[in-house]
């Protein structure tokens, strides 16, 4: 019997390792060799792939040596970390065959997120697949595997609503908005200060094809600098009641201790922008903006507890969504361990077809001289008849062996077949 191949995933996250830790084993891993073509052939490693992101550092591979594999690799690693360790980084997780199979499905339908539903990951895992392509370290087996991965991913996010709730307070700020307008194409933005939250309101607002943002901010060197980067425009604060004749959406979450834009400033300009809508999202503390102007016809305003309370709602659905992942999961789970079965039987059903094919061969050029005294048509009517002998002949062994079995009776009918028709040297079959 050959070496029972295992699928196995080793790795470490945000849940079982520090940014420190996983930082360290992302150097260690760039400095031996930033793809996983450093890995092969070593610790009898058969394919791989690596994955890293700011989250995880994790590998994926296929051995005939399991327990050689995860030992070595794991010990490779927990040296890279702390060079004078004997064993294994305790932060590990080593998951095999079903358990490593369905973890990937659950990163790549980022189920395993610090954020659940955030859409980076999926992008991370093929381009991981990109460079193990590149570098031939994969082959059947994880080939097929990542693109069940890639589908199983994309069923996910079209069946359930995973990825439907905004969960961070920048994203829910930007939804809100497309409930308002429907549409943010070609809309104007004004952010008003620079900082983190209005960085990543402003990614996803671009995402969302806004025509244009503008930025002002107590610095007006910092305006200039993200304006820049957005092909924007920067302004500075004294400019903000001006530019909310042309603005949709301002955006506000600067440091100042008091208000920056008051009731009377967006009152008189309503009447100039022909009380066209205006949505405000104060996501400062204190507030930027005075709280009275909701009382102004078609102004909108949402301050940081509206989005707070949005955000623990969709946190929660999205929690919701997750159960009906994971039965997903494990269906797309089985119809992968069904391929995993049949093509463990394809040597020994290979090595049979060979055996048999040589026999026939063998056979006819015995009876070749005899066959050259037939016509034509008389000798292709013996071949058709050979080879129908021989697909009798395979008919049944070839389906007790892709019959449903337990991992143990799969064995021992590729052991028994093989017994039976000796095919210790047509084993060999590319």
């Amino acid at each position: 019997m050959e070496a029972k191949l295992e699928i196995i995933l080793i790795g470490l996250n945000h849940k079982t390792a520090s940014l420190e830790i996983r930082e360290r084993l992302n150097g260690f891993l760039n400095q031996e060799g930033p793809t996983p073509s450093h890995l092969k052939g070593r610790f009898g490693l058969k394919e791989a792939l690596v994955l890293t992101t700011c989250n995880r550092v994790e590998v994926l591979f296929t051995s005939e040596e399991p327990d050689r594999a995860i030992l070595g690799l794991s010990t490779y690693w927990a040296k890279g970390l702390h060079p004078s360790t004997d064993g294994a980084f305790p932060g590990f997780y080593i998951y095999r065959n079903e358990e490593a199979v369905c973890h990937l499905f659950r990163v790549a339908a980022s189920l395993d997120s610090m954020v659940i539903g955030e859409p980076q990951i999926l992008g991370q895992i093929k381009e991981a697949y990109r460079l193990a392509v590149e570098h031939q370290t994969t082959g059947v087996i994880l080939n097929r595997l990542l693109h069940k991965t890639f589908s199983v991913a994309k069923r996910i996010r079209s069946e359930t609503g995973i990825a439907s709730h905004a969960v961070s307070i920048s994203f829910a700020a930007v939804e809100l908005g497309k409930k308002i307008f429907q549409d943010l194409a070609g809309k104007k933005v004004l952010l008003i200060g620079a900082g983190e939250m209005a960085e990543l309101a402003a990614e996803h607002l671009l995402n969302n094809k806004v025509q244009q943002i503008m930025v002002a901010n107590r610095t007006l060197e910092r305006a200039m600098e993200l304006a820049k980067r957005w092909h924007g425009q920067a302004i500075s604060l004294e400019e903000i009641p001006s530019a909310l004749a042309e603005t949709d959406i301002v955006i506000s979450s600067t440091g100042a201790p008091e208000t920056i834009l008051f009731y009377q400033d967006v009152k008189s300009i309503m009447k100039q922008r022909k009380q066209k809508p205006l949505f405000f999202i104060d996501i400062a503390v204190p507030r930027d903006i005075d709280p009275k102007i909701n009382e102004i016809d078609n102004v909108y305003l949402y301050d940081i507890d509206d989005l707070q309370g949005i955000v623990a709602q969709n946190i929660a659905e999205r929690k919701q969504e997750a159960l009906q992942a994971e039965r997903i999961i494990r269906e797309e789970w089985i119809k992968f361990q069904s391929w995993l079965e049949r093509i463990e039987v394809i040597p020994t059903i290979l090595a049979l077809r060979k055996k048999i094919e040589n026999i026939q061969r063998g056979e006819w050029k015995k009876a070749e001289t005899a066959l050259q005294g037939l016509p034509p048509e008389q000798q292709k009517a013996v071949e058709i008849m050979t080879q129908a002998i021989i697909n009798k002949i395979l008919h049944d062994p070839i389906t007790f062996l892709k019959d449903q079995a337990t991992e143990d009776q799969k064995n021992e009918k590729i052991d028994q077949i093989q017994k039976i028709f000796n095919l210790s040297e047509g084993m060999e079959v590319d």
